[in-house]
């Protein structure tokens, strides 16, 4: 039986941690982070957030040791509305990575809570 993208997605429900831009924003002020856009190399050109390292969800888990070599290294994962964002989430997760957050709000209101990061 073939599982749809929405219902993947729910499966993160539980699992995955998701916060919204401002509080991302926040917590990577306060403690340090990583804020990773997920999203694909085109849609980054159009719009990217301030202080974002853009890494392709379908890349991610060959390139995040580049970024984050520490399994305790505080993740924010986004996309365009926090479907990839949740899905990347899941799979650090699966690799190991302890504090990853999915950010669960639009590309809009993430570019707009990091304009002056």
């Amino acid at each position: 039986m073939l599982i749809s993208l929405p219902e993947l997605i729910q499966r993160t429900t539980g699992h995955v941690a998701t916060v919204d831009a401002l509080t991302a924003r926040r917590e990577i002020k306060l403690h340090g982070g990583t804020l990773i856009d997920v999203r694909e190399p085109q849609e980054v050109a159009t719009k990217a957030a301030l202080g974002t390292h853009a890494i392709p969800r379908g890349i991610l888990e060959m390139k995040i040791s580049e970024l984050c070599s520490d399994e305790n290294s505080m993740i924010y994962l986004h996309c365009a509305s926090g479907g990839r964002a949740r899905l990347a989430a899941s799979q650090l997760m699966a690799m190991g990575y302890k504090n990853v957050y999915a950010i669960s709000c639009n590309v809009d209101d993430i570019c707009m809570a990091f304009t002056d990061a």
